[in-house]
């Protein structure tokens, strides 16, 4: 209710008018009765039943009547559950920008999104519908029974026969500890997929160009099989019991038929056939009721679970800066840091080294030894769970987290675009700057070609009407956009991996223009590109095994000498020709 803010008072109306509702909603019934009574008692004179009509409009009316008041029973309930769901998104989307990237890459962005349109959704469906409807499957239970033993206690006893079978079916098999974590098991399996889903999408370029398909579609389709897996044999289980609570409470009549067989023994009387047409014509309503109660456990689940993966995301620890400074220079150092994943083996373990302002340095070494884990803790993708890592003298935790995005600019190998125009990609870099600025970053950036292609030019909107670019002309526009940023400290992540020749000209080019008077880090597989670094660190196993620069690294004849040749051997490797 803290979410509805000012609007929780529509939450509690609409369940006071759901109540009302509920109840006017059984005098039709009764009216029922009274013509039912009338027509038996006249019979077979019927031209003498003159209140047929009188007592059909009062049904009508107060079934009209039951109708209106719900309708604004579920108006009530959406003005406020709209206002909860839209302020549960906001609040998450808040709180996520918050949280340090690697936080989020860790929970998965299909999981992500799923929790924050999803459960806002179930909520919302919750105070919406399914609260006003449990107050209902309250009331109308109890009016019910004040009805079923008011007008013949025998008839009454008999109809609650079946109803309290299908409860007790209801309560031992089909509710409880076991369907609870049925639902988060369910859940689970959902966001399990959602994220397999994200990724397998996401990485259908690298699949195609190696032919891959079938072996990347395997954690993918674990995940579907997990799920069909688990659905089966959710059924299953629920098959006997969902079949004997649907028969018991779509049979109350069977039951009324068979308590008046045994009644009518003593002598059909109109009073008999009036309460059994009665009690069949009233006992419907039972069934619907029992249905709503069966389904409102599990939306109970549904939505606990919900606020517990909504809270999941809540409780995250943010990015905190316990004393802020401010940094002196463009320098980065690590002092005896390490870093985990799943605190047990170290991604990160006891590295120590320093970066002088404006010096061009590489991280290289073997896959999963550590550079982009080492290059994430500048910018706080993580925080370093030992040791200290410092920019400008600063330890990072103590750098506002606006002065590191200014200090520190990223660019890695697949850039990202958002939908929207040219201009306004490159102006996330620096939001307040002047086109003539905007302008310039594209030429540096080698752009110019990209915007002569477009009618519209800087104003083309990316992502619609058929306008793509290419993953180098993407590469460009970021390279662009971190130009226009001009932070003191920029990190290359393999910017050029996936770029074609023409581009790689292109985009060497922009980097170039980009590293001018800065300190820059190259994360790198290519050791051509790091040959004239001012200094090269080699990490393995999240250790660093060497430094230097490549001419003293390769007179060491270590790992970066042993890695630089087989790269050489590799550069020289062709196609033969047919013998």
């Amino acid at each position: 209710m803290g979410f509805a803010e000012i609007y929780k008072s529509f939450t509690y109306i609409s369940l006071v008018l759901s109540a009302v509702s509920s109840v006017l909603a059984l005098f039709p019934f009764y009216y029922i009765w009274k013509i039912i009574k009338e027509v038996l008692d006249v019979m077979p004179n019927f031209q003498n039943a003159t209140g047929i009509v009188k007592n059909g409009v009062f049904a009508v009316i107060f079934a009209l009547l039951s109708m209106l008041i719900y309708i604004a029973a579920l108006l009530c309930s959406h003005t406020s559950a709209f206002r909860v769901q839209a302020n549960m998104r906001k609040q998450m989307m808040h709180k996520i920008v918050t949280l340090p990237l690697g936080e989020i890459e860790k929970i998965g962005s299909g999981k992500l999104r799923k929790t924050v349109n999803d459960c806002s959704s179930a909520t919302e469906t919750y105070l919406a519908h399914q609260l006003p409807d449990m107050v209902a499957s309250i009331v109308t239970p109890i009016g019910l029974l004040m009805f079923l033993l008011a007008f013949d206690w025998h008839f009454g006893l008999i109809s609650l026969i079946p109803i309290v079978l299908s409860f007790v079916v209801m309560m031992v098999f089909m509710t409880g500890k076991t369907l609870q974590t049925k639902m988060e098991e369910y859940q689970n399996a959902l966001d399990n997929m959602s994220n397999e889903a994200v990724e397998y999408v996401r990485g259908i370029p690298v699949v195609k160009a190696f032919g891959q398909s079938v072996f990347s579609f395997r954690k993918f389709k674990k995940s579907i099989d997990s799920y069909s897996e688990w659905a089966i044999d959710y059924t299953q289980n629920l098959r006997v019991p969902m079949a004997i609570f649907t028969t018991l409470i779509n049979g109350i009549f069977a039951f009324i038929i068979f308590g008046g067989l045994i009644f009518a023994k003593g002598g059909v009387t109109n009073e008999l056939i009036l309460n059994i047409l009665f009690y069949i014509i009233i006992t419907p309503v039972l069934t619907v009721t029992m249905t709503k109660i069966m389904f409102q456990s599990e939306n109970k689940m549904i939505v606990e679970d919900a606020f517990k993966r909504i809270d999941s995301i809540m409780n995250i620890e943010p990015l905190k800066t316990s004393e802020a400074k401010k940094v002196r220079d463009s320098s980065v150092e690590f002092k005896n840091v390490s870093y985990s994943y799943d605190d047990e083996t170290k991604a990160i373990d006891d590295v120590s080294l320093e970066i002088k302002p404006n010096q061009t340095v590489a991280f290289v070494g073997p896959s999963g030894g550590g550079k982009t884990t080492l290059a994430n803790l500048i910018t706080r993708f993580f925080d370093a769970q030992s040791g200290e890592v410092l920019v400008g003298g600063v330890n990072v935790k103590n750098i506002e987290k606006e002065e590191l995005n200014n200090t520190v600019s990223y660019v890695f190998q697949n850039s990202k675009l958002i939908n929207a125009s040219i201009r306004d990609n490159i102006l996330l870099g620096k939001p307040n700057a002047s086109i003539e600025d905007v302008m310039s970053a594209l030429e540096k950036a080698q752009c110019l070609d990209i915007i002569d292609k477009f009618d519209k030019g800087i104003e083309t909107v990316i992502g619609s009407k058929g306008v793509y670019l290419s993953g180098g002309e993407t590469q460009r526009i970021a390279i662009a956009r971190a130009i226009l940023k001009n932070s003191p400290i920029v990190i290359l992540d393999e910017a050029t991996a996936f770029a074609d020749p023409d581009n790689e000209v292109k985009i060497q080019k922009a980097l170039d223009e980009l590293s001018k008077d800065k300190t820059v880090i190259m994360i790198a597989h290519r050791l051509s590109t790091v040959k004239n670094a001012d200094c090269i660190f080699v990490l393995q196993n999240g250790k660093l095994v060497e430094q230097g620069s490549a001419k003293e690294l390769n007179d060491k004849n270590g790992l970066f000498a042993s890695m630089f040749k087989n790269y050489l051997t590799s550069v020289k490797w062709k196609v033969a020709k047919e013998a």
